[in-house]
């Protein structure tokens, strides 16, 4: 396992770091690959647990609101979310009354959450990549989360003995957790240091993301738990699908948006 999730982390992070690098175009392309096959993977858990969401309204939904970032001038995702929630409510007031579906309501919530969730957190991610310095800011909401990743996991793996989230995640430990909050950290203020900005700002910041961002994953933990998956797909080899990849980043994304916004305003 360990060996699968070294060599897919050497294949994927020298991608991930040239489309980040060439922005435009190629990094907008990658992102909505990356978020409309975790957005699939979402409905496909919902499906699982016995849900019937509206799968291609809610991947019409994700698309739409990454489109709006490419092109904020068309102003598009207000109406959008509008016609969705609409649509999808009059998709299950259908689906029920012709008795293919028997929670309609439950059915609704998914469609409308799974897309506006990965939708809006890539919209973010765009936006992020597309300001002043961006790719600098693209690295520091991704790269602490890496490092934090992998601080929990060998520490987890080599020391952890005191259950942290037994329900959500087994398998993690307080021993993997506090690594992986100090590791985060450090990187977090390593990095934040090439901004000459004042090092209190850059302390704030990975707090919040080493805090904060490992809820990412929990939260993709409840999902699964709820419906007895280990993964949400199989698309890298050690490290499961596309969901499973970007959950920390869904926080740490927009952390990192609005704390450089309001320090830029």
């Amino acid at each position: 396992m360990l060996g699968q999730r070294v060599l897919s982390a050497a294949i994927l992070i020298p991608l991930a770091a040239l489309f980040a690098y060439l922005g435009g175009w190629p990094f907008f392309a990658a992102i909505a690959a990356i978020i409309l096959m975790a957005t699939y993977e979402f409905y496909q858990l919902t499906i699982v647990g016995g849900y019937r969401p509206a799968v291609p309204l809610g991947i019409l939904l994700a698309m739409g609101l990454l489109l709006s970032a490419r092109f904020p001038q068309l102003q598009v995702a207000e109406p959008l979310l509008t016609a969705v929630l609409v649509i999808s409510l009059i998709w299950h007031l259908v689906a029920y009354e012709k008795r293919l579906a028997d929670r309609p309501a439950g059915d609704w919530a998914l469609t409308v959450a799974g897309g506006l969730y990965l939708g809006w957190m890539g919209h973010l991610f765009l936006r992020l990549r597309d300001m002043p310095n961006g790719l600098g800011w693209i690295l520091l909401a991704c790269v602490p989360i890496w490092v934090g990743d992998t601080g929990a996991y060998l520490v987890g793996i080599k020391w952890g003995q005191h259950k942290c989230c037994p329900r959500l995640s087994p398998k993690k430990s307080w021993e993997g957790t506090i690594a992986g909050w100090l590791t985060g950290l450090l990187s977090t203020v390593v990095i934040w240091q090439f901004f000459g900005l004042p090092l209190a700002q850059g302390l704030v910041l990975g707090a919040l993301l080493s805090v904060i961002t490992p809820l990412g994953d929990l939260a993709e933990s409840m999902f699964k738990r709820q419906v007895g998956a280990k993964d949400s797909g199989h698309l890298i080899p050690g490290h499961g699908g596309a969901l499973d990849r970007v959950d920390s980043l869904l926080f740490s994304v927009p952390i990192v948006f609005y704390y450089v916004s309001y320090l830029t305003r």
